[in-house]
């Protein structure tokens, strides 16, 4: 094959190494527009698995490469006059413009022409020319450009200015240093790649980086300037660019870079040209390295050219999406510094560590148990033996919590006339049993006519009391969980069906689908359906605000006597009071429509009138949807507004949740997929906060908890099909200060030795 890579960085002279090595009668060139010796950057940073995949393409670079490396395990971090290191990240750098003389050299040996200084245009005569064309162009692509909107790029440009220094002085570990100034915090990545010489990248917000007045240096006065900023951790180290090709003062925004199609007849985008991984975590050579060994080896597996194109695309795209998806948690993390700065250091390290959600707790023990185990010390406010942060114990108000580990709310649609029954005893018992601290009821709805459907529980006659009461009286006898009431009005979802059929055989999903018969008048803040199939409701009155109010006010009541320990209002997900919230429903022209603040108004008065029916000694939580996924909807800055009126209003933790308030909303998906909306609504509202949604393993919740993203953890699903979900964490967890149900101690023991012993076998 005739085979051009337009561009000389590492994608392109991997590629052409790699090609030769597998057979040396293809013609490569690699086609640079700089000279052989320039570079622009410092050094770049390589993971293990990137060299255990160079040495099994190219043992002879890899040996060349290794031998150039500069080694480190520490992680240092400087804030606030203190600084916190952790070991064990087993991190390897070396300098670019070393990194680049090892690959020309190799691929100089093995037959590949190098032609520098040369500009490559896209045109007929140069994809004329190739049986292949490689755009590894960076970036900046020129090639990709010319056909954009084939690739279908997005690039996303990110609001930080960053700007690439070196320091001749060698950290002795990835030191991160941040530094509160008048202008606003600005704070720096660095890390060796020499024996003398170190990487030292400077970030700050655009707003910091004018106030400051970098955008009128120059590349000398930003390093002048950079030094004094960063003298503590310079020892005497001087900064220098060497981005002199760079007009003006040589500070960057990161475009993050997605490409739906990698590649056109026989141009194939590679690296930075297809993608690009914010610096923070370290990764754009490293994709761009493997992206040159993925393509070389389906090109020599037997398959015609597109197929293998395709190929090549398919894998390396979802390898691709699971590191950039991990990048941008590491970006939006640096782009928002002031919302944790406020956190211990010790804290604020542990999140910047874990910030991409790679790094979880227990990856942190395996690499640095001492760093650890004084964060859970920290964290429990205890040195001796202290639990994992999931259960560690929290106080709200007078109530004592065993640990952080909830049973969500969840719908079970069977009660009658909103009576619950043995099903539920025998549902919230198992759950009460199984070792989370806090259990919820499923959505209790405060009238008749406030249910979603005939089969949900109610708090609004005197047998639901009763009903309730032989509940709660069983977990307080039998188990240590603390019980709370959730109470809610439907508004404009109420009146359908429960979500199945009794026919076995129908397998349809019901949700939202209207009743057949039986219908009632349902209410809204304004007459909006929730669908084109459900009823259109009627507008609230004043006369009706006041009517439903009286309605949870007498629920918290009779939730007080049934002996609930705490009390939740439900304002999230589409029903009555988060649809006064939103403005996808609330399109009223009165007091109660219009500005956040008006929004807020009516369910602000009815959770202060149950507020002061409730015990004071008892929490209160309110459950809110802290964005409706869709255009001019609720935005995750209006619920920090939520947030905050809630707690001055007297609410103990807001239940941060999501969407669920429009059939038109787009969630995003992913494992603790809002949880970043909890860490937003904790860190910047100063509230405490539990987070839920798709949370399902014990280092998820350690995870969030140790980093300060919530304070309690709810979990749903993974209740719902194994209730003893806690007690096994803390067999997995080696955590032995449980105390399961004394009629199941022998099987939890067992458990435990089944568990050891086969965590002993994977060894």
């Amino acid at each position: 094959m005739r085979i051009a890579c337009v561009g000389g960085g590492p994608a392109g002279l991997v590629f052409a190494i790699s090609m030769k090595l597998r057979d040396p009668r293809h013609d490569v060139v690699v086609l640079e527009r700089n000279d052989p010796g320039d570079t622009f950057g410092w050094g770049v940073v390589f993971s293990d698995q990137t060299m255990d995949n160079l040495r099994a393409n190219d043992p002879k670079s890899a040996d060349a490469i290794e031998a150039g490396f500069a080694h480190w395990d520490d992680i240092d971090v400087h804030i606030h006059g203190r600084t916190i290191t952790s070991s064990g990240h087993g991190f390897v750098g070396i300098g670019r413009k070393r990194l680049l003389n090892i690959l020309q050299d190799r691929a100089r040996e093995l037959g590949v022409r190098l032609e520098f200084k040369t500009e490559i245009d896209p045109s007929p005569e140069l994809f004329g020319a190739y049986d292949l064309v490689l755009a590894c162009d960076g970036a900046n692509s020129k090639l990709r450009t010319a056909f954009a909107d084939h690739f279908e790029v997005d690039i996303d440009i990110r609001p930080n200015k960053y700007i690439w220094l070196g320091a001749n002085k060698a950290f002795d570990a990835f030191t991160f240093a941040f530094e509160r100034t008048e202008h606003g915090w600005i704070w720096a990545h660095a890390y060796k790649f020499e024996p003398n010489a170190s990487t030292f990248i400077v970030e700050c917000s655009e707003a910091t980086w004018r106030s400051f007045g970098f955008d009128k240096m120059s590349q000398e006065e930003t390093c002048r300037a950079a030094e004094k900023l960063f003298a503590g951790c310079l020892d005497g180290a001087t900064l220098s660019t060497n981005a002199k090709h760079l007009r003006g003062s040589a500070w960057l925004n990161f475009p993050r870079i997605v490409c739906n199609t990698w590649h056109r007849g026989n141009l194939i985008l590679m690296g930075d040209a297809a993608h690009t991984a914010h610096f923070s975590i370290g990764s754009g050579t490293k994709l761009a390295i493997e992206d040159a060994i993925k393509l070389a080896d389906v090109l020599h597996g037997g398959k015609q050219l597109a197929e293998a194109l395709a190929e090549y695309h398919a894998e390396r795209q979802v390898e691709v999406l699971k590191l950039q998806n991990a990048a941008r948690n590491s970006t939006e993390w640096f782009e928002n510094v002031d919302r944790y700065a406020a956190l211990d250091p010790l804290q604020f390290t542990y999140s910047l560590l874990t910030r991409s959600q790679r790094v979880s707790h227990e990856n942190l023990r395996l690499r640095d148990k001492q760093f650890l185990r004084r964060v859970e010390s920290w964290f429990a406010g205890q040195s001796e033996d202290p639990p994992p942060p999931m259960f560690a114990p929290i106080k709200l108000r007078e109530l004592e919590i065993a640990n952080r580990v909830v049973v969500s709310p969840m719908c079970m649609y069977s009660a009658v006339d909103g009576e619950v029954n043995d099903f539920h005893l025998v549902h919230y018992g198992a759950r009460a049993s199984g070792g989370a601290g806090l259990i919820f009821t499923e959505m209790t709805d405060v009238s008749a006519d406030a249910r979603i459907t005939p089969g949900c529980a109610g708090m609004y006659h005197r047998k639901h009391v009763t009903a309730w009461k032989r509940i709660v009286d069983y977990v307080h006898a039998h188990t240590h969980a603390k019980f709370a009431l959730q109470l809610a009005h439907a508004g404009r979802k109420g009146s359908t069906r429960v979500p199945w059929s009794d026919d076995p055989l129908d397998k349809r999903d019901y949700t939202d689908v209207p009743l057949e018969s039986g219908n009632w008048e349902i209410i809204a803040p304004s007459p909006l359906a929730w669908s084109a199939d459900n009823a259109v409701p009627r507008e609230m009155t004043r006369a009706d605000m006041d009517r439903v109010k009286a309605d949870f006010v007498r629920a918290t009541l009779m939730g007080d006597e049934a002996g609930f320990d705490m009390l939740e209002l439900h304002c999230g997900h589409g029903y009555l009071l988060s649809s006064f919230l939103t403005p996808i429903s609330n399109q009223r022209s009165d007091e109660y429509g219009g500005s956040i603040e008006n929004r807020l108004r009516y369910p602000l008065e009815v959770f202060e009138a149950m507020r002061a029916a409730w015990p004071k000694h008892k929490p209160m939580s309110v459950r809110i949807s802290a964005t409706d996924w869709c255009d001019d909807g609720l935005t995750p800055a209006d619920s920090i507004v939520i947030a905050r009126a809630f707690s001055e209003a007297g609410a103990d933790l807001i239940d941060v949740s999501a969407g669920q308030t429009t059939p038109l909303a787009k969630p995003v998906y992913g494992r603790m997929f809002q949880t970043p909306f909890c860490d937003r609504i904790r860190n910047e509202g100063r509230v405490r906060t539990m987070a839920v949604g798709n949370i399902f393993e014990p280092d998820h919740v350690n995870s969030i908890l140790a980093a300060g993203r919530a304070d309690l953890c709810a979990l749903a699903r993974p209740h719902l099909m194994d209730p003893n979900w806690s007690l096994r964490a803390a067999a997995e967890l080696g955590y032995k200060r449980v105390d399961p149900p004394k009629q199941y101690r022998a099987a939890y023991a067992q458990m435990q030795r089944n568990i050891a012993r086969k965590a002993m076998e994977q060894a």
